[in-house]
This record gives structure tokens, C-alpha cells and sequence, in this order.
């Protein structure tokens, strides 16, 4: 099963904000020994958000995504994935009563007993609006809620309450699935090097060894590092050391200058 992640809003694509999930999600992740198969960013666009969840929802993956799932006229998100799974949106009673208790939490400038039936605290209650079988996820920052449905989890743009939803998510249903796949990775710095001239040897390497997968990452140096390219190997530990020693007997053969990194 892959992982992927969506990241919604028109504030990363437009630079206002700059992403902050995608290494989060990583690194939470690869704590758990897994890791991230894919990523998208799209914008407030409800066509292109339903189009989106449509094809995420008949992949079968496990997929987080973020933002959008407020109550102002840009938060699209919940609505999107009632369209893509042609469920209608239903104010969860569990949501509601968090919501409530958030509101009633809060004192009125005046001092008055709070209304839960004023025409501000019900349209906050569209925060708990879900598509129809959707479950709850906790918000630890603010106890307004994310929700899940079809291994797809839906939480806020806000990292301070993305990322321990995540977090929640990761633990409370994917606990089984943690470093279940040891993982190893070796690699050098090629010097000078072209990788046209490296992919048979890498090419090679990947047909010997189905367990372990090749990378090679270029760059072209700055004014500490000259030309290189970071080559290594990653995946089952034993056969990442048979294949780091045949691809360090290749280099050799190339007289190729390298470093361990």
C-alpha cells in the first residue's frame, strides 16, 4: 500500500506561504519506518480538488491531505470529497459537540452567556460537516476536528494542527505497518564523472540485485565541492552491501575519484 499526500491552497501555489508538510510528513514517516510515495499541490479549485480526490480515492493508497476544510467561502475540501465519493455532507454529531464545547470554551466580549444558536456559532458548526460515514480525527490545538473516510485523512493548512493529527493518524491505524521493512543505504561522490557513463553499471547493479534500488543525484558543485554526482544504493540491508562492493569495484574499474558521503 502507497502513501501519498495532498496539499491544498492557493496561498502555497501563489508563494504567500511556503509548504511546510511535505518534509514534515517525511520525517514522520520515516520515524516509522515509511515512507512517501507521491505528493500533489493543487489550488482552491473545486473541479480540480474533486477530480483530484476521485483518482486518489479509486487508487487504493493511504492519503493525507491538507487544508481547505474550514467554513469560508475558500474551503472547499469537504465538499470536494463528498462530490468525489457522491456522498452527501452530514454535520457529524461528535463534531458538533466538540465544536459546541470550543465555542462555549470561549467568553463572550460582554460577558453573556454564549448562544450556540446565533447565526455565527451554526455556521461554525459547518466545520463538522462530513461526507456521510466519515470518522472523527482529534485536534489537540483547537478540538475543531479533521475527519477520515476511505483511508484518506482530511486535516488543516495549519501546521501547530496538521501535523499531531498526523501524527494520531500514523498511530492510532497504521502501528502495524511500522519497520516492517528494514532499510539500508549506502553512497560516495563520484568526481567528474558523467552518469551517461555510470547507468550501465547501474543499470547492472538493479538487475542483480531486485531488492535494492540505485540513485544518482548530480550537481554541479559550488565553491566548496567540485562537479559530482552522489551515487549509491538503498534498500535490503544484505543486498545493499553486495551491491555497494560490486558498485565500488565498478567505479575502480572506471578509475573513477570518489569519497564515502
Amino acid at each position: 500500500m502507497s502513501i501519498g499526500l495532498i496539499i491544498i491552497g492557493d496561498e502555497i501555489l501563489s508563494g504567500k506561504r511556503s509548504d511546510k508538510h511535505l518534509p514534515k510528513v517525511i520525517e514522520l514517516l520515516a520515524a516509522r519506518g515509511l515512507q512517501l510515495d507521491w505528493a500533489e499541490y493543487i489550488g482552491d479549485d473545486r473541479a480540480r480538488i474533486t477530480s483530484t480526490l476521485e483518482r486518489s480515492f479509486s487508487g487504493g493508497d493511504i492519503v493525507f491531505c491538507t487544508g481547505g476544510i474550514g467554513a469560508t467561502p475558500d474551503d472547499h475540501t469537504r465538499q470536494c470529497a463528498g462530490m468525489a465519493l457522491n456522498l452527501p455532507l452530514a454535520l457529524h454529531p461528535t463534531a458538533k459537540t466538540m465544536i459546541q464545547q470550543r465555542i462555549a470554551s470561549n467568553p463572550t466580549p460582554t460577558g453573556e452567556p454564549v448562544n450556540l444558536e446565533s447565526a455565527e456559532n451554526l455556521h461554525r458548526l459547518k466545520m463538522g460537516e462530513f461526507p456521510r460515514g466519515a470518522e472523527i480525527i482529534p485536534n489537540p490545538y483547537n478540538q475543531i476536528p479533521g475527519f477520515s473516510i476511505s483511508e484518506h485523512y482530511f486535516v488543516p493548512g495549519f501546521p501547530v494542527m496538521a501535523w499531531p493529527m498526523l501524527e494520531w493518524v500514523l498511530d492510532t491505524y497504521y502501528a502495524h505497518l511500522f519497520h516492517q521493512k528494514p532499510q539500508a543505504e549506502k553512497a560516495v561522490l563520484v568526481f567528474d564523472s558523467m552518469e551517461s557513463t555510470l547507468t550501465p553499471m547501474m543499470e547492472a547493479l538493479e538487475a542483480q540485485y531486485p531488492l535494492v534500488k540505485v540513485f544518482s543525484l548530480p550537481s554541479v558543485g559550488d565553491a566548496q565541492t567540485r562537479r559530482h554526482i552522489e551515487l549509491g544504493v538503498k534498500g535490503d540491508p544484505e543486498q545493499v552491501d553486495a551491491a555497494f562492493t560490486d558498485m565500488l569495484a565498478g567505479l575502480d574499474g572506471f578509475k573513477a575519484e570518489y569519497i564515502s558521503t
